[in-house]
């Protein structure tokens, strides 16, 4: 045997028979042995003893074949001595075990002694008592720890590459480009027309002032002087009533009105995102599903109704509620994804959808009802019949369930309330199917689009005149969606049990949408009209294509996901690992495709400039002219100090309204000014740029003071004292 560089003994390729039986090699006394095997000495003492031992659990002194030795203690360390340098005493040092005894190869005290004295050594150790790693002065040097202002950095750059802050802030800009240029003039113009947008602007602005001055009179607004729950007339946008406290005045309100425009299109965009995303879309897929749910082309002609506009809160909510109860169309139902944090926003989102109107809110409440009861039935089956499981949905899930059910269904409660007032105080407000009938669209309709669509307005054109009513019969969701979705039936990442359900819905939600047209809607919309408790109240039933276009583009969604990742594994079969730009060009198209249907060439009006004498003279007030159309930017007008108000526009027309338009077309007369006074109007209004071809064009300059009334010009009106 001979020994290495470092002192430890090495076998010399030979193993002694008498050896492997017990007897103790040669060489154990510190000896030379004649067959070559050499002592470990200690270099300038000729010892073997001297050098510190190491003590170890199965090896003897290192002074012979440790092979061939047979241990000479029992229960105790042995000891291996290594040719180790004086001058460097990390080489060898000792450490005892069980019984603290070493051997050496000779059992005298000088060993012994040479053990002990190893055993006390200068071994270092860390705070804790434990022996520190010899090795850690060659580690790299830790990493410095961060101060609180990197650490804070370093969160907010993570916060901004997030998914959801850039698809927020993708939203956000394509809301802006999207529905331009209602920004470029926010404080002079409204999409569309300046009638049922002035009317939204008012209802934002009265609620504010309402709920900051006196929240009890706020279903009592100014207008339709004398009459009661007159905001309840039409969807009341309550849910914005919080950005109505911002500012005065008619043009605060506009501004008012645009932002919101602007951010219910960037809402419905990032709610159908979140959607898809959460049932299990690929991103690209999602995107898809954001863009087309926001800008269908049919959602053009809506452009002046901002409560049909406001939709972002449904697919939001139904995002919230998924991923609160751990559940996606892709990947089914996940306990550990479980959050009952989620279940409680998405119910309190689902409520304040419902407080923008109950125009699109209500059927969302159906559908809401429509998943509580699946989920209730489910929920039972698993617990008590199919497979007994305590508790499948977690009691505080079942606690957030019912807490959230209840706020929502407290909020609806609330909210119908005013409704239900007015159609006992108006029964000329109720709807019958013949009144729906006026509304239904033909099945024409879901290939027609309205002529605020850049790409398809004109072309159109000639369809749209054979429609009896086509701003509510302009249904088409875009042709490149429908082409998507057609494919997402054949490729896509849904099973097909899943695509067929959402093409059922699809078929469903269309056939509502036609109203009485199919089949004259005996078994379809005639049944939830005449059974469903507020469905009376709806007059348009081309709405439901909200629900057919998000359909539609979850079922696109699945088909572009189902591509995208097509092209991933392909990308991951290339060396290096690097997708074709055609590649990551392919899965934009259907995004941009989607977009160009969307482009618009909505009009943007210039609101009426107020009179002075809307800032100037009391209430209560008639306006005149007076009708539907220009009675709502009169209401617009009133938003300075809101004086109560005769003139009024929402969806129906009270009775006593009407009898005070007849009654005045001959104002100033007797007649007239008393049935005024008995109203209670102290003051009328005539605008002279609106009487030509009126019979106050005549009338304006008669003589009064046999009437007992006063007249005033204030500005470009003519102000009649009562």
């Amino acid at each position: 045997m001979t020994t290495n560089a470092t002192g430890g003994a090495q076998p010399t390729g030979q193993t002694d028979g008498p050896n492997e039986q017990g007897s103790p090699p040669p060489g154990a006394t510190g000896q030379d042995d004649a067959a070559g095997t050499a002592t470990t000495k200690t270099p300038g003492t000729g010892d073997a003893t001297d050098p510190k031992s190491t003590t170890t659990d199965a090896r003897t002194s290192g002074t012979g074949d440790p092979a061939d030795a047979e241990p000479t203690t029992t229960d105790a360390a042995k000891a291996t001595t290594g040719d180790t340098d004086k001058d460097d005493p990390t080489d060898a040092k000792a450490t005892t075990t069980d019984t603290g005894k070493a051997t050496t190869g000779d059992a005298g005290n000088e060993g012994a002694t040479d053990a002990k004295a190893g055993s006390d050594g200068d071994e270092k150790k860390d705070g804790d008592g434990e022996p520190r790693d010899r090795w850690s002065a060659f580690a790299p040097a830790p990493d410095p720890v961060p101060g609180r202002p990197r650490r804070a950095a370093r969160a907010v750059g993570r916060l901004l590459v997030h998914e959801w802050t850039l698809a927020t802030l993708a939203a956000l800009a394509l809301a802006v480009g999207m529905t331009w240029p209602t920004l470029r003039y926010p404080l002079y113009t409204l999409p569309q027309d300046y009638w049922d947008p002035s009317l939204q602007a008012w209802q934002m602005a009265w609620s504010g002032h309402a709920l900051r001055t006196e929240p009890a009179q706020l279903f009592h607004s100014n207008t339709f002087f004398p009459e009661q729950w007159s905001f309840a007339f039409s969807d009341m946008l309550l849910g914005y009533a919080p950005a109505g406290m911002i500012g005065t005045g008619p043009e605060a309100a506009v501004l008012r009105y645009n932002i919101m425009f602007v951010l219910a299109h960037a809402l419905a965009t990032l709610g159908a995102y979140a959607l898809a995303r959460q049932l299990g879309a690929g991103r690209a897929g999602a995107a898809v599903a954001g863009v087309s749910y926001t800008y269908a082309p049919w959602l053009l002609a809506q452009a002046g109704h901002l409560h049909i506009v406001s939709n972002g809160g449904i697919p939001l909510a139904l995002a919230m509620l998924a991923r609160g109860h751990g559940w996606s169309l892709r990947y089914g139902y996940r306990p550990e994804r479980r959050h009952e944090g989620w279940t409680y926003t998405g119910w309190l989102v689902a409520a304040w959808q419902l407080s923008l109107g109950f125009g699109i809110g209500l059927p969302f409440a159906y559908v809401l009802a429509g998943i509580v009861l699946v989920a209730a039935t489910t929920w039972f089956l698993r617990r008590w019949v199919l497979r007994p499981v305590k508790r499948p949905f977690g009691t505080r899930l079942l606690t957030a369930d019912l807490v959230g059910g209840l706020i929502f269904a407290g909020v609806g409660a609330l909210l119908a309330i005013p409704y239900f007032k007015v159609a006992e105080l108006h029964p000329n407000a109720a709807r019958t199917l013949g009144d729906i009938g006026i509304y239904s669209p033909p099945a024409l309709g879901f290939f027609t689009a309205p002529a605020e669509s850049r790409v398809w307005g004109e072309l159109h054109e000639a369809a749209r005149a054979t429609l009896p009513w086509h701003p509510e019969m302009t249904l088409l969701p875009g042709f490149v969606l429908y082409a998507l979705a057609a494919g997402g039936l054949f490729f896509s990442v849904w099973k097909l049990r899943q695509r067929l359900l959402l093409l059922a819905g699809v078929l469903v939600t269309m056939v509502l949408a036609m109203g009485t047209r199919f089949f004259d809607g005996t078994f379809t919309y005639g049944l939830l009209f005449e059974h469903l408790p507020g469905w009376n109240g709806l007059r348009t039933p081309g709405r439901m294509m909200l629900w057919t276009t998000l359909l539609l583009g979850l079922l696109a969604a699945g088909a572009v996901s189902a591509f995208a990742d097509r092209v991933s594994e392909i990308a991951a079969e290339r060396a290096p690992y690097r997708p074709s730009p055609w590649l990551r060009v392919a899965t934009v198209v259907p995004v941009l495709l989607v977009l160009l249907e969307g482009l618009n060439v909505t009009p943007h009006p210039v609101v009426p400039e107020q009179p002075v004498a809307m800032r100037t003279v009391d209430g209560p007030m008639l306006v005149l002219p007076s009708s539907q159309n220009l009675d709502q930017p009169v209401m617009l007008w009133s938003t300075s100090t809101f004086p109560d108000l005769v003139n009024g526009g929402s969806g129906f027309t009270p009775t006593q309204l009407d009898d005070v338009r007849r009654v005045t077309l001959a104002f100033p007369d007797q007649t007239s000014v008393d049935y005024l006074r008995t109203l209670g109007v102290r003051n009328v209004v005539l605008l002279r740029d609106q009487i030509v071809g009126t019979p106050w064009e005549v009338t304006v300059n008669a003589p009064v003071d046999q009437l007992g009334i006063t007249r005033e010009e204030v500005g470009d009106a003519v102000v009649f004292r009562l």
